[in-house]
């Protein structure tokens, strides 16, 4: 997913304004019409010419640049119109259904439902359809089913009026509130997609045809259907059974809301406006969908960070928590990056932005959570296959039913058929089938993302339990990718100090992330860094220059070679320190050794444990590299790791995971560079620190947003409960039609003389599907480690 491209796209276009309005023709951004660049009406705005058709649309537009600026173009934020004008809707059961309005599924009938939810919005408008007709309906339903059940022995009516009242109660219940069923009943069969639509509609409507026509035409019937006084008629049935799969889908529709919530806890981090500052020095408060890159934002202490950017004044301590998992604030000062969404927590800051809508951290977060969500895990398909004959064994089965009954069960045997057959397509449920597995997959997601853990697809929940090999880059996913000054060794006439001030003030003019780590501890030690003079970094194994009149240089063996440099007074405490798995620079003054200078990357302190806690489980740990081979032995020394690969290349780490695969391994890769992205893509199942680059998270299948690696821990509990849970609703699923069906058919009448209700049946069909999503959502409170 490379979300950000399309969004560099269109900022590019911004960048460059008459390339895009030759492309597309010069529109008057107020009202719209043609005009021409030779307009004497024109203004410049935040970098660009905007031309007008007259003074008065000019002067509109300068009164409110805001609102008629970027009218033309695509808003530069996801949020708001991803949920208004841009929405894709989906179906929870078959992710592949997509389209861009409300509408039901072709395949299954469910309703349509945003990728992304809406923060605003309470409830689906399905929810409060279904529940206005439940409730409304409901009193109409009692009464018929009371009267059904005890008009005869009260003896309120005569039997033939009895039977005309219960029609006049059941009309609006099967005509109104039953309406949505028959409509995807009928639409099953017109896309010949059989469904639970399909049964239902078949169920309800076989009862209240029959039952109109006892009551219009009652001659018609023979002598074996008259009970009581009357044909016998279901009026009752068929009503209950539509208020109980009402009832069934107001508690579906709820308990499915509840799995978006994550996304909408995600979705509800961005503030709605940010403090932008004008050319002109001014300030004014605007939407984020207004902020573009290259604007300068004001963060005061309290607010929120509304994009991603590089603070350029101020200080301040940023808690970034709610993204990373950071428990302590960071302090950001000029030049440091900051996140959206993050809360700025005491001094005030002003940034520049940088990744604005749906380029922003946040942003990728929440789709990878949202695409996740609507994949498809390896499991469902088979699901998917039962469920494509179930509908047609059931119907099967009911007309079986009711021949079996009509040829050779007692009197009346032809009413015994009907009942059972409704029975029987009432009680199958392909919904509870359906559901089974998406539900796990929403929940697990929704989970993982709240422990800094993101899987881009279902496939990776279910294969992540799996993993028996992991390997593991060095730099950036063990280490902490910042590499810090760890000590000076100084020669003989030289001082520590004086060799570390002299170092930094040669590397000031490097931007190597080693000197920057010696350039940084001068300062934090107090040293006065003198200025450079004749700086040269041309040569690749370090710099030369002058600093207070010296020769200096700063470098390894090579460099000292190439200067003859003798390095052996302090060769044996150079290699001990590279032992320690520290990187060695050598200092020359003068053509003479001064001192040695160790720079270290060290292990996150996470590391130790999460390793632990990894080998516990019997992962078979190994490191790939492309440090040196040295560092990379005492690395993985200290963190007990026993087998080493140091200085390979993207190609050696691809095909020792194609040679592990070989091996009948299942493997993760964990890394955090776009070196690492061929293995991480190759990997069973590849696992990107989101401290990392963007190629290495778009070639992995989870990302750890915090880059600690006892998520890999906290991903691994997860798959288990995720697929252990996913085969309970399945089990359940395939366990309450097995004995279900054949109960609604009459099998167990020759015994125990029981026969299924279909008021029961239809009871038994509703409360499945929330079973099988009530039981997914118990993943949300399922302990990780």
């Amino acid at each position: 997913m490379d979300l950000r491209s399309d969004h560099e796209h269109r900022q590019h276009a911004h960048d460059h304004p008459s390339a895009l309005q030759r492309a597309e023709g010069l529109k008057d951004p107020v009202c719209g019409m043609d005009v021409t660049a030779q307009s004497e009406h024109h203004v410049e705005h935040a970098g660009r010419l905007f031309y007008f058709c007259s003074a008065k649309c000019r002067a509109k537009f300068v009164a409110e640049p805001a609102r008629y600026a970027y009218s033309g173009h695509e808003p530069s934020s996801v949020e708001a119109p991803a949920l208004a004008a841009g929405t894709i809707y989906t179906c929870p059961m078959h992710p592949e259904i997509r389209q861009d309005h409300p509408g039901y599924c072709p395949k299954c009938g469910m309703a349509l439902e945003p990728v992304l939810p809406d923060l605003e919005g309470e409830e689906s408008p399905e929810l409060r359809d279904f529940q206005r007709r439940f409730w409304y309906t409901l009193p109409l339903t009692v009464m018929v089913t009371v009267l059904a059940m005890f008009g005869h022995q009260l003896h309120w009516f005569e039997a033939r009026t009895q039977t005309w009242i219960e029609l006049v109660l059941s009309l609006p219940i099967v005509l109104w509130a039953g309406r949505p069923f028959f409509v995807r009943g009928w639409q099953s069969v017109v896309h010949r997609s059989p469904n639970m639509w399909t049964l239902i509609a078949l169920g309800t409507g076989a009862a209240f045809v029959y039952s109109v026509a006892a009551t219009v035409a009652p001659q018609l019937f023979p002598d074996s259907f008259v009970s009581m006084g009357r044909v016998a008629v279901y009026f009752e049935a068929a009503a209950v059974i539509i208020s109980l799969t009402l009832l069934g889908q107001v508690l579906e529709l709820k308990a499915r809301s509840q799995t978006s919530a994550a996304i909408k806890s995600l979705l509800g981090l961005a503030p709605k406006t940010a403090r932008r500052l004008r050319d002109d020095g001014t300030e004014e408060d605007v939407p984020l969908t207004h902020i573009h890159v290259g604007d300068r934002l004001r963060i005061r202490p309290g607010e929120k960070v509304p994009v991603d950017g590089t603070v350029i004044e101020g200080s301040s301590a940023v808690d970034e928590s709610m993204l990373t998992g950071e428990s302590l604030p960071v302090t950001k000062r000029v030049g440091d990056k900051v996140i959206g969404a993050t809360l700025n927590t005491s001094g005030a800051l002003v940034m520049v932005a940088e990744r604005v809508g749906s380029a922003t951290m946040l942003s990728q977060i929440v789709q990878m959570v949202a695409q996740a969500q609507r994949s498809k895990a390896p499991m469902q398909r088979m699901a998917d296959v039962v469920a494509g004959y179930f509908v047609v064994a059931t119907v099967s089965i009911a007309v079986l039913t009711f021949f079996a009954w009509g040829l050779f069960g007692p009197e009346p045997r032809w009413v015994f058929g009907l009942i059972n057959a409704v029975a029987v397509l009432i009680i199958a449920c392909p919904c509870a089938l359906g559901l089974a597995t998406p539900m796990s997959i929403m929940v697990a997601t929704g989970r993982g993302a709240t422990q800094g853990v993101l899987f881009r697809d279902a496939a990776a929940i279910e294969k992540m339990r799996q993993v028996d090999t992991l390997i593991v880059d060095k730099t950036g996913t063990l280490t902490e990718g910042r590499p810090r000054y760890q000590t000076t060794i100084a020669a003989e006439g030289f001082t520590a100090g004086e060799a570390l001030r002299l170092a930094a003030s040669l590397d000031q003019g490097s931007e190597h992330p080693l000197a920057e780590a010696i350039v940084t501890a001068a300062r934090e030690q107090g040293l006065v860094l003198s200025r450079a003079e004749e700086f040269d970094s041309h040569s690749g194994i370090g710099v030369r220059g002058r600093v207070d009149g010296h020769a200096v240089a700063l470098g390894n063996t090579a460099l000292m070679e190439q200067l003859g440099v003798d390095v052996r007074p302090l060769a044996e405490r150079a290699e001990a320190l590279r032992g320690e798995g520290a990187s060695v620079m050598h200092l020359a003054v003068d053509g003479v050794l001064a001192a040695v200078l160790a720079v270290a990357d060290p292990v996150k302190k996470t590391t130790p444990q999460a390793l632990a806690s990894l080998r516990a489980e019997g992962l078979r740990v190994v490191m790939a590299t492309g440090d040196g081979l040295t560092t990379a032995k005492a690395v993985a020394a200290r963190l007990g790791i026993d087998e080493v690969h140091g200085e390979v290349k993207p190609a050696d780490k691809l095909q020792l995971v194609e040679r592990l695969q070989r091996e009948g391994r299942i493997v993760a890769m964990a890394g955090d560079g776009i070196n690492d992205a061929p293995a991480l893509a190759k990997a069973d199942v590849g696992i990107a620190m989101g401290t990392g680059t963007d190629v290495a998270m778009n070639s992995a299948q989870i990302t750890l947003v915090k880059g600690d690696l006892r998520g890999i821990a906290v991903a691994r509990a997860l798959s288990v409960a995720t697929v252990r849970n996913m085969k309970q609703n399945l089990m359940f699923a395939f366990l309450y039609n097995a004995l279900g069906i054949p109960i609604a058919a009459g099998v167990l009448y020759p015994l125990t003389g029981w026969l299924l209700s279909p008021l029961i049946a239809a009871l038994a069909m509703s409360f499945s599907s929330a079973s099988v999503i009530g039981n997914a959502l118990r993943l949300r409170g399922v302990r990780l480690v």
